[in-house]
């Protein structure tokens, strides 16, 4: 199963942030921050000039924003909304352990569309086709549609024999 770096890295950028802010926010609470006082100023004072001008912080609103919009867009993908024919990785797993008395199965992926779900799957010539046929028609597909999508959605099982 293919595993989602590009979520997890979003999320270890988004933690380690907010706990960057967080212990920092702790270290000025308990005035602890390189023994400078709570009311001392942080940034110099050339810093402070260029925050004093109006279109810094309303370029700043802007990139946070357009932050905002970007992760929006991240956590709906994330969640499922609006991708077509996708790969679905819980489907596949389930596949793969509905058939792991198979030995040498090779490709398998089910794909959520919106006419329903697309089961492939690629076997060798040496395994019991009616027995795989059979379990994918009487447990496996049944058990995918119900976990993946709902009962009702029509499915399409590809299977390849391998010579």
């Amino acid at each position: 199963m293919r595993q989602y770096t590009g979520n997890r890295t979003g999320l270890a950028v988004v933690g380690g942030t907010l706990l960057s802010l967080g212990v920092y926010a702790w270290l000025r609470g308990h005035d602890s921050f390189f023994d400078l006082p709570p009311t001392a100023k942080i940034l110099p004072v050339q810093a402070r000039k260029v925050l004093d001008e109006p279109w810094t912080l309303w370029s700043l609103a802007l990139s946070l924003m357009l932050l905002a919009l970007v992760s929006l867009r991240w956590l709906l993908l994330s969640l499922g909304w609006g991708r077509r024919r996708v790969p679905n990785g819980t489907g596949t797993a389930m596949l793969f352990v509905g058939l792991k008395n198979v030995e040498g199965l090779g490709r398998a992926h089910v794909r959520v569309g919106e006419d329903g779900l697309r089961i492939g799957l690629t076997c060798p010539s040496s395994a019991d086709v009616g027995a795989v046929v059979g379990k994918l028609d009487q447990e496996i597909v049944g058990r995918i549609r119900r976990e993946v999508r709902n009962d009702d959605a029509g499915t399409v099982v590809r299977l390849h024999v391998r010579r």
